[in-house]
């Protein structure tokens, strides 16, 4: 069967497949590395606890884990790069491999703390891009009724973050109702979707 003509595909671009090169050459000896954010500054933060739920399960999945605390993140371009806190983040966010982003919901979006948080990552660092090419898990809590506008949101960084977002996803409603006196969240289906 002869190839077809194409003027304006050039043969050299067209490499054959090569399965070797497809296989990674460097097999990672250490547990996943996965940084959490969440966005909100009140003391009893409900986007903060759900990121520790969603870290006790990390940890035992077998992951190394680390929450970044936007306390004293100043506001994106509000001072030098060179902040321990910007630094602290974009060095966390490096040494991640895969990310877990919470918000509340307020106005219908995501909260001005994690959107600071993400406006201090830049697309690129030098040759560093401090996100691309790592998973994403997105979740949010509600005040109120069930809502997907944080979660979508998001999303929609994500991918302008070149992250990959997984397919499953948290909406924790009414999250005031969700966790008890010890901070710990009570089991539900809620739970068993954060989980998931």
């Amino acid at each position: 069967m002869s190839k077809p003509e194409m003027p304006a595909l050039h043969p050299e671009y067209l490499e054959q497949v090569n399965l070797a090169r497809l296989e990674p050459q460097l097999r990672v000896d250490h547990p996943p590395r996965i940084l959490l954010l969440y966005g909100s500054l009140r003391p009893r933060s409900f986007s903060r606890l759900l990121v520790f739920e969603a870290e006790r399960v990390l940890k035992v999945l077998g992951a190394e884990t680390r929450v970044f605390d936007p306390t004293d993140l100043p506001v994106a371009d509000s001072v030098p790069a060179t902040h321990p806190k910007v630094q602290e983040l974009r060095e966390l966010s490096i040494w991640s491999e895969g990310q877990v982003w919470c918000s509340p919901e307020r106005h219908g979006t995501i909260t001005a703390v994690f959107k600071n948080q993400i406006d201090w990552l830049p697309l690129t660092e030098g040759s560093i891009r401090p996100t691309q090419g790592r998973t994403l898990a997105v979740m949010q809590v509600s005040g109120g009724s069930q809502s997907f506008n944080s979660v979508n949101a998001l999303r929609v960084l994500g991918r302008w973050m070149r992250m990959f977002t997984i397919p499953n996803q948290s909406s924790v409603p009414m999250a005031y109702t969700q966790f008890g006196d010890d901070d710990r969240m009570k089991p539900s289906p809620l739970y068993d979707r954060m989980v998931d």
